[in-house]
């Protein structure tokens, strides 16, 4: 049997951190070059009781088996090993049944650049989806404790990953500048494709588990990973700010998510006396159940804290807030003001008191919420929204093949 497409290009996608279809950035492009006629297969752990291989939306969906969670250094370089090795050895069944002609790898983290690289020496082409700068996410994992000597492989590897791929694709313009002066990458080899979402039209509907918020107190909204780097312990510090210094007890925060930190940060919650005001809800996977908590809030939250990773990183669940219409409050950073401009209210960087101080002040103002949450909607809908995303990612696949014969044989499955 053969397959055939219109363009006939294929396409090779390694995703190791996130099982698919859960990660919204692999998902959506692996979908938008599948539209646009590139036969698409991805790589990635199994999540959950999902089959070993099946095809969603035209993508060829390859599973192997997770590691077991670890924590360490040692855990980690048994992860990264382990995935390396089982990423490996699906690809070559992949590359025999259905064949690839481009490599796209999802960092992190950056050792896949060691499989993209053996392709390489058979002719295919590399392309680098630079999604985190792993070094500095390894230094804000750490609180800035880290290993220096792994911040030096991580250095090497992402060097490595920009120097040989045949194009890189990147989140923000502070990611491409770090690429461009660090990693000494051409700027015509870089192509900035930004974490959009997806847009959602009428109104937000609000379910029963939003209906169960809903009362008098002003609730607060928090979605995303639970790390160590993602800044969740400065939140409770600024609601215990808010509750002990301002005096305010009408407010829930409900924090939805999961992650390394989520029991640690549970007994900082009830060690700041937060247990009426602060609602976990653990890790949520149905789109709709998410968008009811974040259909309730009021104010949603970005709290991750300045480093030199956060500075210049773009934080996904900014633009859903800001997609959803809501106000935000965030400290500061330079990469929240490129996102989101008016559409939040910033507090001095790492200043949890001045942030708790924020979220009082949007809290008494319901107008002011209004008027800021609706400047974040349409900065979304005038050209942040993933649609406006998808030409970038088809414009840098085509720099790759501009000037070359579509390939129409086909491929065996």
């Amino acid at each position: 049997m053969c397959m055939k497409t219109s363009i006939g290009w294929r396409v090779l996608m390694l995703l190791e951190n996130n099982p698919y279809p859960q990660d919204p950035r692999v998902t959506w492009e692996a979908r938008a070059l599948a539209a646009a006629g590139y036969h698409v297969s991805v790589i990635c752990p199994v999540g959950g009781q999902q089959p070993w291989h099946e095809a969603l939306d035209g993508v060829q969906v390859y599973r192997f088996p997770a590691p077991p969670p670890v924590n360490g250094f040692l855990g980690y370089i048994w992860e990264y090993g382990y995935s390396m090795l089982a990423m490996y050895l699906v690809s070559l069944l992949v590359f025999i049944r259905e064949g690839f002609d481009i490599v796209h790898t999802a960092n992190p983290p950056d050792t896949l650049v060691f499989i993209a690289a053996f392709y390489k020496l058979l002719g295919k082409w590399f392309v680098y989806d630079h999604h985190d700068l792993a070094p500095e996410m390894y230094y804000a994992r750490f609180g800035g404790k880290g290993n220096r000597p792994v911040y030096r492989i991580l250095l090497l590897l992402e060097r490595i990953s920009c120097q040989i791929a045949d194009h890189v694709i990147t989140t923000n313009q502070s990611y491409k500048t770090v690429e461009m002066q660090r990693d000494h990458v051409l700027e015509e080899r870089i192509t900035v494709v930004r974490n959009g979402p997806a847009m959602r039209s009428g109104q937000l509907e609000t379910s029963h588990l939003g209906r169960q918020l809903q009362g008098e107190k002003t609730i607060i909204g928090y979605v995303g990973v639970l790390g160590f780097q993602d800044g969740v312990d400065y939140l409770l510090r600024a609601l215990h700010h808010l509750v002990s210094d301002l005096g305010r007890t009408d407010f829930l925060c409900i924090i939805v998510g999961d992650g390394d930190a989520y029991t640690s940060l549970k007994l900082l919650a009830t060690k700041l006396g937060l247990d009426e005001n602060v609602q976990f809800t653990g890790w949520v996977s149905d789109v709709d159940d998410i968008t009811s908590y974040l259909s309730t809030a009021d104010i949603c939250v970005v709290p991750d804290p300045s480093n030199p990773y956060h500075d210049r990183s773009t934080m996904v669940k900014m633009m859903e807030y800001m997609a959803l219409g809501k106000p935000i409050v965030a400290f500061d950073l330079l990469e929240h003001r490129v996102t989101a401009h008016l559409a939040a209210v910033y507090a001095r960087p790492n200043d949890e008191f001045d942030f708790a101080k924020k979220i009082a002040w949007l809290m008494d103002d319901p107008e002011r919420r209004k008027r800021v949450g609706q400047v974040g909607r349409e900065r979304i809908e005038a050209g942040l929204a993933r649609s406006y995303q998808e030409k970038y990612l088809l414009e840098a696949y085509k720099s790759l093949t501009r000037g070359l014969p579509s390939r129409r044989s086909g491929a065996k499955i």
